[in-house]
């Protein structure tokens, strides 16, 4: 008489990440909030927000913005958050913020029983999930989002490389970042896996472009620029005001919208002001992705001018929508965008971002087409997620 075997129960899994949206910013972290809530939906899963505390003296208060504290009774709908704190100095703990992650967050993820640990941030906060998981006998995947391998040095860079090497397995965003991570901070291949964004299809998705002008108080004669991200240097901004202001003398209809929050809001508003750019360039601050979708269905273009990138995910939602792109030729945007969907530039070169948005504004793309090549959604990210993991549990 043959028995059958019970299938196996969906594995309990353990996120550990300091990034997600908060009542300050509820753009940030999108792409995780996203692939966790979908993990939700098909095995428990918690996430472990992890935030550094700092004393409240200002000298001991880091000299960058540290990123927006929450409370314990944080939540956000379809995904079971738990806050963790831990201590931290502005640059004395850069080296001890592993591990003091590491030692809050043992007791916690203890008490939720895992049978696996994904760390998104490589580090410290991905050094702290895999301290737990040694401390707990789990497996544990990093998740590598971009900025956390590409702008790394001293230090940091050591200390991510140490990381990225005892992972039972990484996963990246794009193609381009495994490869950097083998290249740069000697990863084995046979660890590394590349599982890609997907988008929202209830959000993104193409409208109608008159309607969504309308309501966004947007001109119907406007040749419509987007950007959406964060506010900082790093993103182009800079050489962006400069495109747009050569823009502007050849095309009295150019108006670029900058969607999205940063310590570089100051500097953008002082650059519009001195450049007289009031008329052609309108700051819309942060965001819910409902609204970010109207203004990517208005507008003629979704322009991503940054230095480094990983897979950012406003290119996705872009095209999703049916909304051509110009973007540079950094990280995996190669990987997104092609001649049928937009136009690929040089990092830090504002001439030839101005040549190129004037170039796709010229363009007539087919927005059907642009729209209809898209169609991965978040369950497709989260079940290759879970692919990884069954991998490492089995």
């Amino acid at each position: 008489m043959s028995t059958r075997r019970a299938p196996p129960r969906p594995p309990r899994i353990a996120v550990v990440t300091p990034i997600l949206p908060v009542p300050q910013d509820m753009t940030r972290g999108r792409f995780i909030y996203e692939t966790t809530r979908a993990l939700s939906r098909m095995t428990p899963t918690r996430v472990f927000l992890t935030q550094a505390a700092y004393p409240k003296l200002p000298a001991l208060r880091p000299a960058a913005h540290p990123a927006p504290r929450v409370d314990g009774g944080h939540t956000l709908a379809g995904i079971d958050i738990e806050a963790v704190t831990y201590p931290a100095l502005p640059l004395l703990s850069r080296v001890s913020n592993g591990w003091m992650a590491g030692r809050s967050l043992v007791e916690p993820i203890r008490q939720f029983s895992p049978d696996i640990l994904i760390g998104y941030w490589v580090y410290p906060e991905g050094a702290g999930a895999q301290y737990a998981a040694r401390k707990l006998g789990k497996p544990m995947i990093l998740g590598a989002l971009g900025t956390d391998i590409n702008d790394r040095s001293g230090i940091t860079k050591r200390l991510t490389q140490n990381t990225l090497q005892m992972a039972d397995a990484t996963i990246f965003v794009s193609e381009a970042m495994s490869r950097f991570a083998q290249s740069s901070y000697g990863v084995s291949a046979s660890r590394c896996h590349t599982i890609v964004n997907g988008y929202n299809t209830s959000v993104f998705h193409p409208q109608d472009a008159a309607a969504c002008r309308l309501a966004l108080d947007l001109p119907a004669a406007a040749r419509v620029i987007v950007y959406v991200g964060r506010l900082i240097e790093a993103k182009g901004l800079r050489e962006l005001i400069e495109a747009i202001d050569r823009l502007r003398q050849t095309d009295s209809n150019a108006l670029l919208v900058v969607i999205g929050n940063g310590e570089f809001r100051t500097t953008l508003e002082s650059m519009v002001e001195e450049r007289k750019l009031g008329k052609h360039v309108r700051l819309a601050g942060g965001l819910l992705p409902e609204s970010v979708a109207k203004y990517l269905n208005a507008a003629d273009l979704l322009t991503l001018p940054s230095w480094s990138e990983g897979y950012p995910n406003v290119l996705v939602e872009a095209l999703a929508c049916g909304c051509p792109v110009v973007a540079s030729d950094v990280g995996g945007i190669p990987e997104i965008v092609d001649a049928q969907r937009g136009l690929l530039i040089a990092p830090k070169d504002a001439p030839a971002l101005h040549a190129a948005l004037r170039q796709a504004l010229d363009t007539p793309w087919s927005r059907t087409d642009i729209a209809a090549s898209m169609r991965r959604t978040w369950d497709d990210v989260a079940r290759e997620t879970l692919d990884v993991c069954q991998s490492l549990i089995d």
